[in-house]
Formats: structure tokens, sequence, C-alpha cells
């Protein structure tokens, strides 16, 4: 990946040059990137952002009050990206791998309405998160092994950013399918 010394040993020894950070609205993705870049001195490209304010949409979805992304025009604003692709639809790209973050439905719902979200869209992303939405389209994007889980729920995001330089830097092993919360169904 390209990028400066971060503090952390700077980013010579990551083992991606591109890497999804993905999951359901609410796990900690934005958070988790920032400081991923901040330490690693790695690209962070901000998807959600970036369809936004580059027009890359195809109009809003009025339901749910979201945009609509056009992924064909993304890929092309993207072209040979590098570093850290941030996004609940970060793993509709070509990368290296993808780190699915995950929180149980409950805290994810709290969390969603917590930061304004209205209770449909909430129960809607938690209901997502415990079918494995994300992380079941991830899977099919890259197999099973380019995927590593990583559990955010009740957990200092220090520790959450730990677990993704580990993966980064190759020293995690892949772990697609260790995460269920089926049972919150």
């Amino acid at each position: 990946m390209s990028g400066s010394d971060g503090g952390d040993g700077g980013d010579a020894d990551l083992s991606f040059d591109r890497i999804v950070l993905t999951g359901t609205p609410g796990t900690g993705k934005t958070t988790v990137a920032e400081r991923l870049g901040e330490r690693l001195g790695i690209e962070v490209h901000h998807l959600n952002d970036l369809i936004r304010e580059e027009g890359l949409h195809e109009g809003e979805d009025e339901q749910r009050g979201s945009l609509v992304a056009d992924l064909d025009a993304i890929r092309e604003h993207l072209g040979d990206w590098s570093g850290l692709l941030d996004s609940h639809l970060a793993h509709h790209f070509e990368a290296d791998a993808a780190i699915v973050l995950r929180c149980h439905p409950d805290e994810l719902a709290d969390r969603l309405t917590e930061r304004g979200e209205a209770e449909a869209k909430a129960a809607e992303n938690a209901e997502s998160e415990a079918l494995d939405i994300v992380l079941s389209e991830s899977v099919r994007q890259y197999g099973e092994d380019r995927v590593y889980e990583i559990d955010t729920t009740d957990r200092p995001v220090e520790t959450v950013v730990d677990d993704a330089v580990a993966v980064l830097r190759g020293e995690r092993e892949p772990s697609a399918g260790t995460v269920d919360f089926t049972g919150a169904l």
C-alpha cells in the first residue's frame, strides 16, 4: 500500500495493496478506517462520501432515504486504486481481501438509533446483520480464504483496529463464518 509512515512501523510490511472494509451500517467501519489510515499511513477511500460528493449515484431511494450507488461509475472513478476502501458497499469492488466488521444485531440497532436512524431502518439493518448478508456477499465476491471477520460488539475501537492491523500484516488467518448472530432472529 502506498502511504507514509503512520508511526507504527509504516506500511512496508502490509500483505495487501487493496483491501475493503465492509459491514452492515453501524458496525464501525468509518471509525476503524480512519484509525487504520492514521496508524498505518495508508490511503482511505470513504466510498459513501465519494458517492455523494462526486455524484456517483443514480438518484435517491426515497423509501430508504439514501442514494442509489452507480457501481460502474464508482469503478471508473476509483480506477486502479490502492489502500483501504470503506463502505457497506465496498465488497462489490475488486480487492486483495475483505475485512467484514460485525456487531450483535441488538447493539447494532441501538447504535443506529442513537445516531438518528429511523427505527424501521435500524431494524432492517439489524436483521441484515443477523442473516449475514454482507458476509455472504463478501465470501461470494472473494472466497472464504480472503475474508476476515472482526466482531465489534462491546469492544473498544483500538482493539478492533489492532485486529484489523493483524489482518493487514498477514498475522491473522481468514475467518469467514466465525461470527454467528442467527440466534438474534
